[in-house]
């Protein structure tokens, strides 16, 4: 299987089973694309489709790119079967133990953000605060439940977790005390709006945390009009001096400032360099996952605008890389030698299996999404997961699993998508969301441009 497109004057092929990318010009671009519509390569039709060619283009030229694209076919690297799809049946019966938890250490919130799917941090139940008893006893489930593994993940996220400041500081210190007991090693990371981000925690942070996402959205008018304090008045003058302080604190690394935009800010390519030119390095801006009712959902009809702005955003990137000004956009960042494992390129998050979430009571759940969904609760910290049959579900959910996934060109990138994305608009965790595949789909190809971008600059220097 291969995708072919044209993205800022290049001319791309992906051979989608081995991962290569050949960057062509328009002659072996247009024979790829004659032997693709043929089935594939075919000896008993090449002479045709040479003589096809021909008729655009110098039959000697047609003749030497043909013997080239036969070159990458022996090499595997062009037209090569899919060596994936055997593997699944082993796949489904793989053992799995938990590596990362999503601790909802506050379903509470001083910000009122229009789009949250918490419903303002509260997950549409009633507020509440994780005990430190209750994130003790998550920590030991974790342990309990990673098989050998020894690096474990714990993010701490909300509602705000910094209006539960004191027993994130208890669990970071509790987690740090038992990893020598149990060799395994604690990776910690926090999501934060910013309201209360002061000194001490950042301090804090920069000492224990891994990762940090900072919520902004972009441009002040952008951003007050989506998330708000409670009572309306814009939060964007708050936080971007906080959190341009934290992010030179990191060397302006492992941090994330984290952005969503929606069907008001299409032009969200602005919202972005508007990030950049702040000073941030590392951004990641998505688009709104919404009921379709909503004023703000992203419409079918919104496509064509947002796959410009993407394009528009890939060649300012690759133009700022080379004058010296590059940042990092995450769902640009893309590796295209190393990349996930298999079970990775298969499944996608591992949510469900490896990845669930504990609310402050200390109920597990698939993921964060699916908080609040009785029909996804597994069990609890203390009594461990009790509804195995949920879990062998979401590990039978797979690429190969999803229809839409079999034939498409992004499916070891995206590994099937958001299985709660899914459910919210299909009813089945094996569903797919298309407005949010679409998407998907653009950003892989921008990825690759960049990446095309980069090389031929570096054969240039």
């Amino acid at each position: 299987m291969i995708h072919q497109y044209k993205n800022n004057g290049y001319a791309i092929v992906l051979d989608v089973n081995s991962g290569a990318i050949h960057v062509v010009d328009d002659l072996t671009y247009d024979l790829i694309a004659c032997i693709d519509r043929a089935g594939g390569p075919d000896p008993a039709k090449k002479e045709a489709q040479i003589a096809e060619l021909s008729a655009v283009y110098p039959r000697e030229q047609v003749e030497e790119a043909y013997a080239e694209v036969e070159t990458l076919v022996a090499d595997e690297s062009l037209f090569t079967r899919d060596s994936y799809e055997p593997y699944i049946t082993d796949f489904k019966k793989r053992p799995t133990v938990v590596k990362a938890l999503c601790l909802h250490i506050a379903h509470d919130c001083n910000l009122a953000c229009r789009y949250c799917f918490a419903g303002e941090g509260e997950y549409h139940g009633s507020r509440a605060l994780m005990s430190f008893e209750v994130g003790k006893a998550a920590l030991d489930f974790l342990i309990a439940h990673s098989g050998q593994r020894r690096n474990l993940e714990v993010d701490f996220f909300g509602g705000e977790p910094l209006m539960n400041w004191q027993v994130v500081k208890d669990l970071v210190a509790y987690g740090r005390s038992q990893e020598k007991l149990h060799d395994k090693s604690f990776r910690f990371t926090l999501t934060t709006n910013g309201v209360l981000l002061d000194d001490e925690v950042t301090e804090f942070c920069n000492r224990e945390m891994a990762n940090v996402v900072l919520s902004i959205d972009g441009r002040r008018e952008v951003h007050d009009r989506m998330r708000p304090f409670r009572k309306g008045a814009g939060s964007y003058d708050l936080i971007v001096p906080k959190f341009l302080k934290f992010a030179e604190s990191r060397g302006q690394e492992r941090y994330y400032v984290r952005g969503t935009f929606t069907h008001h800010n299409l032009d969200f390519s602005e919202d972005v360099l508007h990030l950049a030119d702040l000073g941030f390095r590392q951004i990641s801006v998505e688009p709104v996952v919404a009921e379709e009712g909503a004023d703000y959902a992203i419409r079918r009809e919104d496509l064509p605008r947002l796959f410009a702005e993407y394009d528009r955003l890939a060649a300012e990137m690759a133009e700022r890389k080379q004058n010296g000004r590059e940042f990092q956009f995450f769902h640009f960042m893309i590796d295209l030698e190393g990349g996930p494992c298999v079970a990775k390129r298969l499944s996608g998050c591992g949510s469900g299996t490896e990845y669930l979430a504990v609310t402050p009571w200390g109920d597990l759940y698939p993921c964060h999404q699916f908080v609040g969904n009785e029909k996804f609760l597994l069990g609890n910290v203390r009594e461990g997961i009790v509804r195995q049959e949920v879990c062998d579900e979401f590990k039978r959910c797979n690429v190969y699993a999803k229809e839409n996934c079999r034939t498409c060109f992004a499916r070891f990138y995206c590994s099937g998508g958001c299985a709660a994305n899914a459910y919210n608009f299909t009813g089945d965790i094996c569903g797919t969301y298309d407005i949010g595949c679409e998407l998907q789909k653009k950003r892989i190809e921008c990825a690759i441009m960049i990446k095309a971008a980069e090389s031929e600059s570096a054969v240039g220097q």
